[in-house]
C-alpha cells in the first residue's frame, strides 16, 4: 500500500479529488486527522503539477466527520519553469474544512548539505512503545507504529513539566512502498501530543495550522520525530519538528499551532 492508497485518495478528472473520512484517517473525537488532510492535500498537488513537494502549509479551518467525504479542488496559481505554486481547497459539501497552498518542483543548484544531525537514540526495536488512551480505538493512532526514544507514558504524566522535548520513531503499519511527501504530511502533525508531554499533563490539541518543509527523501521504514514545544501560552502551544530517516537522513521539518486542551479520558 502506498500513502495514496492508505488515504483512500481517488481522482476525479484533472484537478479534483475525494476522499470518505474513515476511522484509520480519524483523531479520538472522530474527526479527520489533520496530518491525513495535510497528506492528502499535497499528493493531490504533487498529482496535478507532476512536481515534487518542497513546501506546503495546511491551514484548518473546520472539521471533517467520520463517514463524511471531503471533496479536493487543486488550483494552479503559478507554473514557472522550476516551480509551480498552487493550492488545494477541501470541502465538505459547501463547508470549506481545510487550505493547502505549496511550492512543488526542483532545481539544479551545484551545492547542498545537511546542517543538523539526528539525535542519537536507541533504534526502533529497542524503543518502548507508546501507550494509546481508550479513546484512541477505531482511529489513525491504530494505523500507527509509535514507540518512545524519549517520552513518558501516561501515568508518569504527573503534571511535571520536561524541557519540551519528545523524540519518537513512527511508521504508517500498512504503507510498503516507502515514505513519500504525502505520508510524512501524515506524521509531521505530533505537536499537539508533545505538548502535552512538555506540560506533564494528559492533554493535547486541535491543530490550527501545519507546515512542512521538504529536505530529501530517502526510503526508510522508520520515521524518527524530533518534536520541541516552545511554548504553551494563552491557551495554544506551538512546536516544530526534524524528521529524519533511519539513517540520518533530514527528511522534512514541520512546524504546527494548536488549541491546548486537557484530556477528558
Amino acid at each position: 500500500m502506498d500513502s495514496r492508497a492508505f488515504l483512500g485518495l481517488e481522482q476525479h478528472g484533472n484537478t479534483a479529488f475525494s476522499l470518505s473520512v474513515v476511522p484509520r484517517l480519524t483523531t479520538s473525537g472522530g474527526f479527520l486527522f489533520g496530518g491525513a488532510g495535510l497528506g492528502a492535500g499535497i499528493a493531490a498537488l504533487e498529482a496535478v503539477s507532476q512536481r515534487r513537494c518542497t513546501w506546503a502549509t495546511a491551514q484548518y479551518l473546520s472539521y471533517a466527520r467520520r463517514d463524511e467525504r471531503v471533496d479536493i479542488d487543486v488550483v494552479i496559481a503559478v507554473a514557472g519553469s522550476s516551480v509551480t505554486q498552487a493550492r488545494a481547497v477541501c470541502r465538505v459539501g459547501d463547508r470549506e474544512v481545510l487550505t493547502v497552498n505549496a511550492a512543488l518542483g526542483d532545481r539544479d543548484f551545484d551545492a547542498h548539505g545537511q546542517f543538523v544531525q539526528m539525535p542519537a537514540v536507541v533504534p526502533p526495536d529497542q524503543s518502548k512503545p507508546r501507550m494509546l488512551r481508550t479513546a484512541h480505538a477505531n482511529s489513525i493512532m491504530e494505523a500507527l507504529d509509535m514507540r518512545f526514544a524519549k517520552g513518558r507514558d501516561m501515568e508518569e504524566l504527573d503534571g511535571t513539566p520536561s524541557d519540551g522535548r519528545t523524540i519518537m520513531w513512527v511508521r504508517i503499519k500498512s504503507l510498503v512502498d516507502g515514505v513519500d511527501a504525502a505520508a510524512l504530511g501524515i506524521l509531521g502533525d505530533f505537536v499537539p501530543m508533545a505538548a502535552g508531554q512538555a506540560l506533564g499533563l494528559r492533554a493535547g490539541g486541535n491543530s490550527l495550522d501545519n507546515t512542512i518543509r521538504f529536505a530529501t527523501l530517502v526510503p526508510t521504514d522508520w520515521v524518527l520525530l524530533d518534536i520541541q514545544i516552545e511554548s504553551v501560552q494563552r491557551g495554544f502551544a506551538h512546536g516544530t519538528i526534524q524528521m529524519f530517516a533511519e539513517n540520518g537522513t533530514l527528511l522534512a521539518t514541520a512546524s504546527q499551532s494548536c488549541i491546548a486542551r486537557k484530556w477528558k479520558n
